[in-house]
């Protein structure tokens, strides 16, 4: 398998899981569990130790943008840890999830975050870093918001989301600084680059951003909020989330990028000094904690905050005890999580004030838990005793003898961890306090199996360190630090030091001290944390929301209007102030002095100015002339294209113009009629027709501005642009001639491509509109015309009056004039590579032929004998145009790169045919469908509105009064 396989893999089991049925329960288990086995063998293969393994994808290559994976030995340790965690999550989860819930959608969310993790671990340029971490914030939302019934998983996602994706903009501005410094977003590129970055000036800002990401990501003070609200999760969710992936993304971009940011005094302070603050208040916080997943949530917090410190110091040591530790975390966290999903799933609670004397009734799970809280609270022979105990000695290695205070933080956090393990204990033990929601009993031995695999993984890395883990700490740590990776042992006896006096003096002072809490400080009728309760950063968050709402609200309440005329008054103000202000104001001169224009071109720029002038005089009262009047401004305009020689541009813009103009005359139909002051014996007050005076004003100056800008980028001497570059490539890499369709579909394919999904979009929002449309009452009246009951016409449907009636011959020339139309529409489409016309241009001609039809033989007529199905045509249109950038890449070529095949054929010798001509095909389906959708919306809506004035006008003969009998 390869490294991209391996990250597709879960989004695609993603989105078949989401197509699932809601009783696949077992399935849907299946198929996540085989996704995450197969990934993991997958990823055990490619193991190669000293080796870095590289997968690019060419996008942007002008721009240093690749889709590149990078696989060493710090990727392929995290990716095991996703891929192993998560294989038994999915187990796990088949027997918590309830058979009321919605199992596919929490599989395609679990899913999707395992791909989104992977593509972090293992992406190989800053930005295709960035697109992940903010994966990872989405799918997380959807997970922590699963139960979205209950109102505090909607909070804690909201919160988690929030703070998230707010780093993760912070990361984007900061690697963008990054690429900015050295010149490329390639990882190698920048781990190379370490002088130069902190060397340069914008070293600090650069610092400051990424170090938001990272710590908003790992609950880092004074981030750490979130993650607490974050357990209205289900378990599973925040076994995988909050122990071993989503928590540990910031301390992987860390130690990532440690090479490069570390070691200097500004970093030491940022990260060693949230490290160092969140250790500390996580672990005091954790001790008055009720509920079990609080517990675990906030000494999830103090983990990270002793992985941040670690990370923080600086010295290579250091960074050998963040990752060691990192991976004990997860394995010792995740299974701690999954007994309390197990205790909460077979007693009904997770109250530690409820919950006691649970040993004799769940004996394995009990075992279980207990020694998975003696490695989170360092106990020897437990893998959280090798990590802590070195953590303990790199405090003092860096304090020195005069500097004791990180020993003392370090000590505290030991004894703080002691206490909050043994609170955790207590529930297995003595009596139970009052009856429990359910009788508790053991759960199935399936369910139980991930916790057990882990705390195996507990005691024999603590065991036999060295055999266990040794060489893939090694590998990972030797991939970060590479010639500077100290020498260390993972041995269990180091013999009689300080650090091992540490350990014991925690143990016993831990102990000692939870004595005194059971006795002075009763943590179960304690409601708040002694001295934190007043810093509550949830309670900040939501005040900042707060203001926010209330700031917004006042911008709303005095600033905006749902009239169009005010925002266009801001729009033009601001068109004409800004470059103002910016630039000052324009040069008196000009670039080159104008010439002569031709008496011929300045006419019918005349004709068209006045066009335009009057489409604005008419446009409130007589929408039907201004429509008529802007349509002759485009032909002038479409003339204008083709006297400055632009065949490709006057030929889109005459048949846009048609489309548009018949689009918006049969839309014309349903507004309500405007009556002028006087039809109804009114006057305009002197404040209105200023008014009037005032937006004259205001449009006359912003149009003369950019017609005066306009003509001076037009008059001004050139530089050496891009013309060129297309003028000469156009046949050689494009293979046509017409240099514009060339720019088009291939050149510029990308813009090309976001256009028309941007066109099917609307189109889709405008028939989604006219579906749910009613027209005013008075704008669904049949014209007099129609109602005449001398003219026969009258009583005739449009397809009677096409086939049999007065319309008979123009019926007939019409229904002619479709296949004409229709090769006509080829013919451009097939010329267009080099000649002037192309996919858009044809699509628009098909589409002037259909609405013919529609006009003359109405919508029920063309919808019986020919069967247009515009969703399709969309649907086929968009398909096709990606399908033929995706062909590129099945050849190891860019997205949407064209190639043109040479064929030899008889009689018609050699034929030239690039692939663009799929796209273009895709662009022209995409086209005809769109005006199609519109125009079928249209004509539905005025079957529904001729049906419903009809029945209007017979509902008096039917609900008036009966006559009276004799």
């Amino acid at each position: 398998m390869t490294l991209s396989a391996l990250i597709l893999a879960p989004f695609i089991g993603s989105l078949i899981a989401a197509a699932m049925p809601a009783n696949a329960r077992n399935r849907e288990a299946w198929l996540a569990g085989a996704i995450a086995l197969s990934g993991l063998i997958a990823a055990a293969g490619l193991h190669a130790p000293g080796q870095i393994l590289y997968e690019r994808i060419a996008w942007i290559p002008a721009l240093g943008l690749e889709f590149t994976l990078r696989l060493d030995g710090l990727a392929w340790i995290f990716a095991m840890l996703i891929l192993g965690i998560g294989l038994l999550v999915v187990l796990y989860a088949r027997y918590y999830m309830s058979p009321e819930d919605p199992v596919p959608r929490f599989f395609a969310f679990l899913l999707a975050f395992m791909g989104s993790m992977l593509g972090i671990v293992l992406s190989g340029n800053l930005i295709q870093l960035v697109v992940f971490w903010e994966l990872t914030s989405i799918t997380s939302f959807l997970l922590i918001g699963y139960w979205h019934h209950r109102a505090d998983a909607r909070r804690g996602a909201r919160m988690a989301f929030t703070v998230t994706a707010t780093g993760g903009l912070c990361l984007l501005a900061g690697v963008l600084l990054l690429g900015h410094i050295v010149g490329s977003y390639d990882l190698d590129a920048v781990l190379a680059a370490r002088a130069q970055i902190q060397s340069h000036e914008l070293y600090l800002p650069t610092l400051i951003l990424i170090a938001l990401g990272a710590l908003t990501k790992s609950a880092q003070f004074p981030f750490h909020f979130w993650l607490p609200h974050a357990m209205a999760a289900p378990t599973p969710v925040s076994a995988y989330l909050h122990s071993a992936t989503m928590v540990k993304a910031g301390v992987f971009l860390l130690m990532r990028l440690w090479p490069v940011l570390a070691g200097t005094e500004a970093w030491t302070w940022i990260i060693a000094g949230a490290g160092t603050c969140t250790l500390l208040l996580g672990a005091f916080a954790a001790i008055f904690q009720r509920d079990m997943k609080g517990l675990l949530a906030y000494s999830t917090i103090s983990h990270l905050g002793l992985i941040t410190t670690l990370l923080g110091i600086g010295t290579p040591l250091a960074m050998v005890v963040a990752i060691f530790h990192t991976l004990n975390h997860a394995t010792f966290k995740a299974s701690l999580f999954m007994a309390v999903g197990i205790i909460d799933h077979e007693t009904g609670t997770r109250d530690m004030r409820l919950l006691r004397g649970l040993y004799p009734k769940m004996p394995y799970t009990a075992t279980l838990a207990i020694v998975a809280s003696g490695a989170m609270a360092g106990v020897p022979l437990l893998n959280g005793f090798l990590s802590k105990e070195m953590f303990f000695a790199e405090t003092l290695l860096v304090g020195g003898d005069n500097n004791w205070w990180m020993s003392y933080a370090a000590m505290a956090v030991g004894i703080f961890g002691v206490v909050y393990s043994l609170r955790f204990i207590a529930v297995f033990f003595g009596h139970p306090a009052q009856p429990l929601p359910r009788e508790p009993h053991e759960p199935p031995r399936w369910m139980r199996f991930p916790v057990e695999l882990l705390v195996l993984a507990c005691l024999v890395v603590g065991v036999a360190p060295d055999i266990s883990i040794g060489p893939f700490l090694h590998e990972a740590v030797f991939s970060v630090l590479g010639p500077d990776t100290p020498r260390y042992s993972l041995a269990i006896w180091h013999g009689f030091n300080l650090p091992l006096l540490m350990s014991f003096l925690a143990l016993t002072l831990g102990a000692w001290c939870y004595q005194v809490l059971l006795r002075r400080f009763n943590p179960d009728r304690r409601k708040l944390s002694p001295l934190l309760h007043r810093l509550s950063g949830a309670q900040a968050y939501e005040s900042a929301m707060l203001g926010l709402s209330r700031l917004a609200g006042f911008l709303l309440r005095y600033l905006d209007t749902q009239r169009l005329q005010p925002q266009l008054q801001a729009m033009i103000l601001a068109l004409i102030l800004v470059p103002a202000l910016l630039v000052g104001l324009p040069p008196g001169g000009l670039a080159a002095p104008p010439q002569a224009p031709d008496p011929f071109f300045v006419m019918f720029w005349a004709i068209g100015c006045a066009c335009a002038l009057a489409a604005a005089w008419q446009a409130k009262y007589h929408r039907l002339a201004a429509l008529a009047l802007a349509g002759g401004t485009g032909i002038v305009t479409s003339l204008t294209f083709l006297w400055l020689s632009a065949p490709d541009l006057a030929l889109t813009q005459l048949t846009v113009e048609t489309v548009t103009t018949i689009l918006i005359l049969l839309g014309l139909r349903w507004l309500p009629p405007r009556l002028r002051p006087g039809e109804l014996q009114l006057t305009s007050p002197w404040h209105a027709r200023l008014r009037h005076y005032r937006d004259m004003a205001l449009a006359i100056s912003g149009g003369l501005g950019l017609a005066w800008l306009s003509y001076a980028v037009l008059v001004r001497p050139m530089p050496d642009g891009i013309a060129a570059f297309f003028l000469e490539k156009a046949l050689p890499e494009g293979g046509g001639t017409n240099a514009v369709n060339v720019l088009l579909v291939d050149f510029r394919g990308f813009d090309t491509l976001g256009e028309i999904t941007v066109l099917s979009t609307v189109a889709i929002t405008v028939y989604a509109l006219l579906r749910r449309f009613r027209p005013a009452p008075e704008s669904m009246v049949i014209p007099s015309q129609q109602t005449s009951p001398l003219d026969a016409a009258t009583r005739q449907t449009p397809a009677v009056q096409a086939n049999s009636g007065y319309l008979l011959v123009a019926g007939i020339y019409m229904r002619l004039l479709l296949p004409f139309m229709g090769i006509t529409a080829v013919y451009f489409f097939l010329r267009g590579h080099h000649l002037p016309g192309g996919g858009f241009v044809a699509g628009l001609i098909f589409s002037i032929a259909l609405i013919v039809q529609y006009m003359l033989a109405g919508t029920h007529w063309v919808e019986t004998h020919l069967h247009l199905r515009p969703h399709r045509w969309l649907g086929y249109g968009l398909s096709l145009a990606c399908t033929t950038g995706l062909g590129a890449w099945a050849f190891g070529y860019p997205f949407l790169t064209s190639h043109t095949a040479h064929l030899q054929l008889p009689l018609l010798g050699e034929l030239h045919f690039p692939s663009a001509f799929f796209f273009d095909l895709g662009v022209s389906a995409t086209v005809v469908g769109s005006t199609m959708l519109i125009l079928v919306a249209l004509g539905h809506q005025s079957i529904r509105s001729h049906h419903q004035s009809i029945r209007s006008h017979r509902q008096p003969e039917r609900t008036g009064p009966a006559p009276e009998a004799h």
